[in-house]
């Protein structure tokens, strides 16, 4: 790259480079790269196609355009991401939020009735419980999280939003959950089963951390812990929502029952695949 590239010139280059290298979306996520290193939103870019980008520029540039050939999340590139229309700041310490994580957001939402004690197990980078405190300013959300790296995350992203005062981050460990009583337990654990890790995209098995990702030898060791400490943290009447893996519904369901929750439910996200479960603790 010299001083001779052109804002849509380094574009094409790199769509081309990153989709040589098997990126899904190159062309999106070039521009999105070059945007942030430029100060500019995507259409700023199509308004200066002809713009010739400085040595410094380019220096960035480059340097982000080999991070993500390397397989590198844009996130972590970037150091942010949307969820539920909100900007969170994302690190190596958390997991992306995903959009298939707004369906248990839309879920948690729809059983609050009034003031509402939430616990997020899990926070990560606070998506959940900044989401569900931005949208209802009766509740309180304690978020946990058995990594200090992570917490530090989650409690930038309640700052940046404001919401401090109802949002508190602390560490703990879904094998011995605070006590209670919450109206509300909601959690997107750990779920992949540990044989299956290793097959992972490159992306999220060599960059995203392990501990948010593996579920144990069959995936649900955290949704047992969760069932077997449900009785004990909800409220009557409180409900239980977890996200689920491909093909684990069922399994979910069937460990909220042994457990003695009723009104079971679950929710497909927007590709059709089961992913939120549902049970409540009896009143």
């Amino acid at each position: 790259m010299t001083e001779n590239w052109t804002v849509l010139r380094i574009l094409k280059w790199t769509t081309d480079y990153f989709s040589g290298r098997g990126i899904e979306s190159a062309r999106l996520e070039a521009e999105l790269l070059l945007a942030a290193t430029l100060c500019l939103d995507r259409v700023g870019l199509y308004v200066n196609f002809d713009r010739p980008l400085a040595p410094a520029e380019l220096s960035t540039f480059r340097e982000r355009v080999k991070r993500r050939s390397l397989r590198e999340p844009l996130q972590y590139i970037l150091g942010d991401t949307e969820f539920w229309s909100l900007s969170l700041a994302v690190t190596p310490a958390v997991l992306i939020p995903r959009a298939d994580t707004e369906v248990l957001v839309e879920e948690a939402l729809a059983r609050i009735e009034g003031p509402a004690r939430i616990l997020d197990v899990g926070t990560g980078s606070g998506a959940i419980a900044v989401a569900l405190a931005h949208e209802r300013a009766e509740v309180s959300v304690m978020a946990i999280d058995c990594s200090e790296e992570a917490l530090v995350v989650a409690r930038g992203n309640v700052a940046r939003h404001g919401l401090a005062a109802r949002v508190s981050c602390c560490l703990g460990d879904l094998a011995c959950l605070p006590e209670g009583p919450f109206e509300l337990l909601v959690s997107n654990p750990p779920y992949i089963p540990s044989g299956d890790c290793a097959e992972l995209m490159p992306e999220v098995r060599d960059f995203e951390p392990r501990l948010a990702l593996d579920g144990g030898n069959d995936g649900l060791t955290a949704y047992r812990h969760l069932a077997a400490q449900s009785a004990r943290v909800l409220s009557p009447g409180g409900w239980l929502l977890v996200e689920v893996g491909v093909g684990q519904a069922e399994d979910v369901m069937a460990l909220f029952r042994a457990a003695g929750l009723t009104g079971m439910a679950k929710r497909d996200d927007y590709a059709g695949i089961p992913r939120v479960v549902m049970g409540r603790r009896s009143l």
